[in-house]
């Protein structure tokens, strides 16, 4: 089980060396295991999109839509699949996710006495894309940017995260201070090592801008029977080129891209307001129930009516 301070080894010039022990902000740690004792994970904070997580135990795969957002882990351990690359994130691992995407969460390592520990922190568009047009360097998009990668959680992204999970404590202080914190925070993850992935995957650039257009027009109408040729349109390119660069950006096809999203919301349905399985069917855009219990089988590997009545905070809560 991952220990708040872990030992890291790293290898430099072909020599094993063991480096200084890496410490996990104590404060921190403490304060969110306080603040997660009582209530049902993941807690929801006044916080503008500041969401923490406390498990006990190893939890199965979780789908669930990712969206941009800073995922850290400061106690056990925890895999997200994202497209078709998996990302392990253990205790001072954070994951950045640059843009919204059906994934497969996973905690691996957690337990009463180390329960898994996680700050989830939303990004807030307007205030990073504020932060991107004043730094003074324009970023260099990648040729393929990263919808999701891990890096360490230390330095001024720690110190930016510390400050805004203490405003829990002095909640009349968040309508002030939250934005500023934002920019900061904001300003030295588009500095770090993936800034030019995260902005070019939030907010295009010349590689990739038209696609990205035409995936959120697919997430708004995912409901709706939406063709190929009405995407690929909207992206301006051919109906070829558009099926290839999605896959490129997504690993995965616009028609499978749209039947996750639908699944996704279908069980929400199910599991969260206790809709009845046709009828959920129905509102995520399904003509067919019995072909929506089929592709939910497949994708959740029980039927739906066998989610209906299951505890919501059990099957619906981000992993």
């Amino acid at each position: 089980m991952p220990d708040p301070v872990t030992v890291r080894i790293f290898c430099w010039r072909g020599a094993i060396r063991q480096c200084k022990l890496v410490h996990m902000e104590q404060d921190l740690l403490r304060r969110v295991d306080r603040l997660t004792r009582t209530g049902t994970p993941p807690v929801m904070t006044d916080v503008p999109g500041l969401v923490l997580m406390r498990y006990d135990h190893q939890r199965q795969p979780n789908h669930l839509i990712m969206r941009p957002a800073l995922c850290v882990t400061l106690q056990g351990a925890k895999t997200s699949l994202i497209g078709d690359t998996t990302h392990f994130y253990g205790a001072g691992d954070a994951l950045v996710v640059s843009m919204e995407m059906p994934a497969i969460g996973t905690i691996i390592a957690a337990s009463p006495s180390e329960p898994y520990l996680g700050i989830a922190i939303m990004f807030d568009a307007g205030i990073m894309h504020a932060a991107l047009t004043e730094m003074d360097e324009p970023l260099t998009s990648p040729a393929r940017p990263r919808n999701a990668f891990v890096s360490r959680f230390d330095g001024p992204v720690e110190a930016c995260v510390e400050r805004l999970v203490a405003l829990l404590d002095r909640p009349k202080a968040i309508p002030v201070l939250y934005p500023a914190i934002m920019r900061e925070l904001s300003y030295w993850l588009l500095s770090g090592p993936g800034g030019a992935d995260l902005a070019a995957m939030m907010f295009g650039s010349e590689r990739i801008p038209s696609v990205l257009t035409a995936l959120h027009l697919l997430r708004d109408r995912f409901r709706e029977t939406v063709r190929v040729e009405e995407l690929a349109e909207s992206a301006r390119m051919s109906a070829s080129v558009f099926h290839r660069r999605f896959k490129a950006l997504t690993a995965m096809t616009p028609v499978q891209y749209q039947k996750r999203l639908r699944l996704i919301e279908g069980r929400r349905l199910i599991i969260g307001e206790a809709v009845n399985v046709e009828n959920a069917a129905f509102r995520v855009g399904y003509e067919s129930a019995s072909q929506f219990s089929r592709d939910y089988s497949r994708m959740f590997g029980v039927p739906p009516r066998a989610d209906k009545g299951a505890p919501a905070a059990e099957r619906l809560s981000e992993a």
